[in-house]
């Protein structure tokens, strides 16, 4: 009589779990890979243990939601993703049938969070961007709800101070992208603060606080100074200066050439036949400047700029003439 007991109980619990077509172990329990249809309508099909549902599984609710991903002991555990019957969708962290953990979630009205999550609340730090406007909220929550130090950043500027309870509060500042910050604090109106005093409770944020600007100030940024490496011409510092003192001895010996032709000119200017004389070339030389370097604020940026002199190209041409005299 016990035995039929236990049969029946078998049976009974058997149904309670639905219709199943898979792999059992020596003991009758659904173990291993199988597909259930549910009382309730909704089915399963991936891996069980011991009659439970443990390992990687679909599960698909009669609503239409469907979820993939991992299960330890009949809840969703470790990494899985839900697609809620609304069109949302949440890819992440599961522990013990609960969001928690790093996840993403996509709302139904396009709006996103990336973030961590603790028992099914966004909690810890996290970015929400709205989809409508762009705009991105960077920072901290509690129980779903925007709190601490965080970043609101719009278009074309953004705020950086505290949230409580989803609202900026106490001292922060608006960076502009044309260069510039303001700095100042949110501060509740005297009703509420008087409110607060009377009540003598947690106080109440029914108005938003005001904006009380205190200074504006430059947007600073930093620049990395970059040595600009020598041309192959310049060679290192050492060979550089070689060069400009080489470069140097031509001018002072062209000069000399220059004045003696030019001295030879004008005591043979009266000569009858000039076809054998040589012609004076004009030499035009640059004079090499080192690198300066120069650092200008404007509007609070700053940023370095490195102005190079040209380099002296008389010099080959120069040598090109002094060849030319001796041959002649």
């Amino acid at each position: 009589m016990s035995e039929l007991s236990e049969e029946e109980a078998e049976e009974e619990a058997e149904a309670y779990l639905g219709e199943y077509d898979g792999e059992r172990n020596s003991e009758g329990e659904r173990h291993g890979r199988g597909k259930a249809e549910l009382p309730n309508g909704d089915t399963y099909e991936g891996e069980y243990e011991h009659s439970l549902r443990n390992g990687q599984g679909t599960y698909r609710f009669k609503t239409g939601a469907f979820y993939i991903g991992e299960y330890l002991q009949n809840k969703k555990h470790g990494h899985g993703t839900f697609y809620y019957p609304d069109g949302s969708k949440y890819e992440g962290s599961w522990v013990d049938d609960q969001r928690h953990g790093y996840g993403e979630y996509t709302y139904a009205n396009g709006d996103t969070y990336a973030g961590e999550w603790f028992n099914d609340n966004r909690h810890g730090q996290g970015t929400y961007t709205y989809k409508e406007t762009g705009s991105m909220y960077v920072g901290g929550w509690v129980n779903g709800i925007q709190e601490g130090e965080a970043e609101l950043i719009h278009l074309n500027h953004r705020y950086r101070g505290k949230f409580l309870n989803g609202i900026p509060v106490g001292r922060g500042k608006y960076i502009f992208d044309i260069g510039c910050e303001q700095h100042g604090e949110y501060i509740r109106s005297e009703e509420d603060k008087g409110e607060e005093e009377e009540e003598e409770e947690e106080p109440s944020l029914l108005a938003a606080p005001k904006w009380k600007a205190t200074q504006i100030t430059k947007l600073i940024h930093w620049v990395p100074k970059m040595e600009k490496a020598p041309s192959p011409s310049e060679g290192p510092p050492a060979a550089a200066a070689e060069t400009a003192a080489a470069d140097e001895a031509v001018e002072e010996t062209a000069a000399d050439e220059k004045e003696k032709m030019q001295t030879n000119a004008v005591i043979d200017e009266s000569a009858e036949h000039r076809d054998d004389m040589p012609s004076l070339h004009k030499v035009s030389s640059e004079v090499f400047s080192p690198t300066k370097d120069a650092e200008e604020e404007d509007e609070g940026i700053r940023e370095e700029e490195n102005e190079e002199g040209e380099e002296y190209q008389g010099t080959a041409s120069l040598e090109d003439e002094e060849e030319s005299e001796e041959a002649e």
